[in-house]
């Protein structure tokens, strides 16, 4: 009889000969598919819900005010001249004429160039690419952390990741980093999952991640394979070190192929059939690669090779006004020190001691843990990994404030799996009270001192650390001196502790997200700074309608031409889409166009009206050509006085080519 009625109940009456039991399976299917808030069976409740709580916040930080986003005028007006035709997006032009790439590699303005492509040319479909790209890493995080260190590690590490002002200033923008990180917090993860398996197809995975993430930065991608590599040869499951190694070989192979497949394909193009490869003196993609991305970077001299013009002097940044200057970390001296405080600081070193307390601790805890420990592997690559970045960094001749969003993960991560472990022994050991309630007195004091004493919400940052940090201290110190290790007490005080740790780069995100900072902000920042930088920003969007109505009465055979496409022509090209011939890429040194080049191009009408600096008079021969051939514009568009320099205006007929 059970049998009988079983297989009724399993029959089915649609006519498609589908069992009632499918029927069900499918719905069931279906409905886990659309309530993807529900955790996994391997996680808690509150996991899924959690996480996604705590990506939609970090999504709204970073998208708040989007439509009125300040821009990187430079990488928005390539992201535009990328979107207008498919030769410049895969050449990664920098203007519409395709006469001279950007001076990086194009995998970050790509996603950009296809935002534009598919919503149309509006500010926030610049910003959008990098809005998702925090939301994903915030995700990606919590998965490889929760795979050594469970759920609660996991989420602990995406708070911290969501909460660090410097990711969300780096996600307010359309710089490359934010596609970077992404991509490298996904390379750990499948090097998270080659070490606790010995698969080698994993250890493959990420090294594909850290190659495509080679296509956003460069060589910055290239700094975590010793992180990577280190961890897996350390504790993957595979007996023989011979063949782990082997395997961090084929790995390392599937770096540099996917690194410099792009490089590659470039280069095997006629020079006449591409863009000139910008931030180069020699048209070479390798050189603006390895040479002004990379050697450059760590000497300072850059464009030193034969071939580009030379430097001029220029005023020093003492005789520019301070009013014009921005937050001056580029000028910030060098050394490990230069994160601990003042605007690096306060972008990046709110966590920094309670994931130094729990590095320390995490490696002695787990000390003898056999060889394979996935917990102690996964401290390690990410001890690594924040340290390699940190020693670059500091000895980088330029920095800006948003590249230290690098750091964030690694911190992240070893602060979630610090307190995860603190919280699984908070009952069997006296060390952890000890030990957490001085990092919370240490840091907290740490965190106020990083707010500048002018900050408006200083009282408020006080006030709220030190009633979360006290209450921390006075419970776990209770538990203590009473000797009472039940769950109730010290629960209480690691979730206290936890709090007051993450209330100072909570409050200074809060502050961004308020003031409508970017990229190249800093937390708490002086107000009359941050009003002059988005008076500029809106004086520069109301100039817009009226160079569209002036490039609009230009035939399009007609360019105009600027000293630097780092200032006005991005400007103008972002503005109105149209061509403004970027004479000398970047910099305004590199030798694009030649002078006969220019002065063809002045002969079929392609040039007309040209800015060039006349006192110090430009190092750049087409412009010189241009001051001791054409005429002076009339004097309502004449000189500009810009930083010490004097920009003035010329008129080019083809008279004044035939004439040279």
């Amino acid at each position: 009889m059970g049998d009988t009625r079983s297989g009724k109940a399993s029959e089915s009456d649609d006519g498609a000969g589908t069992t009632v039991d499918g029927i069900a399976q499918t719905a069931s299917g279906r409905a886990r598919m659309l309530r993807f808030w529900r955790s996994p069976p391997d996680q808690p409740r509150w996991a899924r819900p959690a996480l996604l709580f705590v990506a939609g916040l970090a999504a709204l930080s970073y998208a708040w005010g989007i439509a009125h986003v300040t821009l990187e005028t430079y990488y928005a007006a390539a992201a535009r001249s990328m979107a207008q035709s498919w030769h410049n997006f895969f050449f990664a032009s920098f203007d519409p004429w395709g006469t001279v790439s950007i001076d990086k590699l194009p995998g970050a303005l790509w996603l950009q160039a296809l935002s534009l492509r598919f919503f149309g040319f509006h500010l926030w479909a610049i910003a959008l690419p990098q809005v998702l790209e925090g939301t994903l890493t915030v995700l990606v995080l919590y998965r490889v952390v929760r795979r050594v260190a469970g759920p609660a590690a996991g989420l602990t590490a995406s708070i911290v990741l969501a909460a660090s002002p410097v990711t969300v200033l780096l996600h307010r923008g359309n710089v490359s980093d934010s596609l970077l990180i992404l991509l490298l917090v996904l390379a750990a993860d499948a090097a998270t999952v080659a070490f606790m398996t010995g698969r080698l197809g994993s250890l493959v995975v990420a090294g594909v991640w850290v190659g495509l993430a080679f296509q956003a930065k460069m060589l910055q991608a290239w700094l975590v394979l010793p992180a990577l590599y280190g961890a897996y040869v350390l504790a993957a499951p595979v007996v023989s070190l011979y063949r782990r190694c082997g395997h961090v070989l084929l790995s390392g192979l599937a770096v540099l192929v996917v690194s410099l497949s792009w490089v590659s394909l470039v280069s095997l193009v006629p020079a006449h059939s591409r863009p000139y490869a910008d931030g180069s003196c020699d048209n070479s993609v390798l050189s603006q690669v390895f040479l002004y991305n990379g050697a450059d970077r760590l000497t300072g001299k850059v464009l030193a090779e034969s071939g580009c013009t030379p430097a001029l002097g220029r005023p020093s940044e003492s005789a520019v006004p301070a009013s014009t200057t921005v937050t001056g970390t580029v000028a910030v001296t060098r050394g490990p020190g230069r994160f601990l405080s003042g605007p690096f600081g306060r972008d990046a070193a709110w966590v920094l001691v309670p994931s130094l307390v729990a590095l320390v601790a995490l490696l002695i805890v787990r000390r003898r843990e056999p060889r394979t420990d996935p917990l102690r592997a996964a401290t390690v690559m990410w001890t690594a990994t924040l340290f390699l970045t940190w020693t670059f960094f500091s000895s980088s001749d330029f920095l800006n404030s948003y590249y230290l969003a690098a750091l964030i993960p690694p911190l992240a991560a070893l602060f979630g799996m610090g307190l995860a472990m603190a919280w699984r022994l908070r009952q069997q050991s006296r060390a952890v009270p000890l030990v957490t309630l001085t990092t919370v007195a240490v840091s907290a004091a740490y965190a106020v001192a990083l707010v500048p004493n002018d900050a408006g919400v200083r009282p408020w940052v006080i006030a709220t650390t030190a009633l979360a940090s006290l209450s921390a201290i006075g419970l776990l110190a209770f538990s203590l001196i009473r000797n009472l290790s039940t769950a109730r007490i010290r629960t209480a005080g690691l979730g206290c502790a936890a709090v007051a740790l993450l209330l100072g780069p909570a409050w200074a995100s809060a502050t961004v997200v308020v003031a409508g900072l970017g990229p190249f902000d800093s937390p708490y920042q002086p107000a009359a700074l941050t009003a002059l930088i988005q008076t500029e920003n809106h004086g520069a969007l109301a100039t817009w309608p009226a160079l569209n109505r002036d490039a609009a009465r230009v035939p399009s055979s007609v360019s105009v031409d600027t000293q630097e496409s780092s200032s006005a022509v991005s400007l103008a090209t972002l503005a109105t889409g149209r061509e403004f011939l970027p004479v000398g890429g970047f910099t305004g040194r590199v030798p694009n166009p030649t002078v006969p080049q220019f002065i063809r191009d002045v002969m079929r009408h392609r040039i007309e009206r040209v800015l060039v600096a006349v006192r110090p008079l430009t190092g750049s021969p087409d412009l010189r050509w241009v001051a001791a051939h054409c005429g002076p514009a009339p004097t309502s568009s004449g000189a500009v006085h810009q930083g010490g320099v004097t920009y003035r205006h010329f008129l080019c007929e083809p008279a004044d080519a035939t004439a040279r």
